[in-house]
């Protein structure tokens, strides 16, 4: 019964995270702070392989971190442990989406063509339509607006 509960607790966390990610997206990425997520939206101008936008994924890490820590070492937090499960899943996926297949910064696989990864790389692609932090659109990863999977008028 524990193993149902620590994979409910996984899963749930991964699911939550698409939800903290949208939020941070949005209110923290295109707001206070524009200053590291900028060069993202610009690339052309950044020199070199790393982006100022990869402290992020340390910002994430504190709290997958947190959680392993404190899941492990405090008795009775034993479940937290999965928190930090969750959020490492999560960030696993967003890095081999967004940064391996969406922006190819490596070149493991080709581009993917089906349904889902074209709407996923339309809704991206209008998101980064926009290089100001003003006015943007489609901030989540895995779940973004249905128009985004509808086909292409011609």
């Amino acid at each position: 019964m524990q193993i149902l509960l620590y994979t409910l607790i996984t899963l749930a966390s991964v699911i939550a995270m698409e939800f903290v990610a949208w939020l941070a997206h949005r209110y923290l990425m295109h707001g206070l702070l524009w200053i590291w997520h900028e060069d993202h939206h610009k690339p052309h101008e950044v020199e070199g392989f790393f982006e100022k936008n990869d402290l992020f994924f340390l910002v994430f890490a504190v709290p997958s971190a947190a959680s392993y820590i404190v899941g492990s070492a405090v008795p009775g937090y034993f479940p937290l442990f999965f928190v930090g499960v969750g959020i490492s899943i999560y960030g696993l996926i967003y890095f081999l989406i967004h940064d391996v297949y969406i922006h190819q910064r490596f070149k493991w696989f080709k581009q993917l063509d089906g349904w889902y990864s074209r709407g996923i790389l339309r809704a991206h692609g209008a998101h980064h339509a926009k290089q100001e932090k003003e006015d943007g659109v489609s901030f989540g990863l895995l779940l973004v607006h249905p128009k985004y999977f509808r086909k292409k008028k011609k």
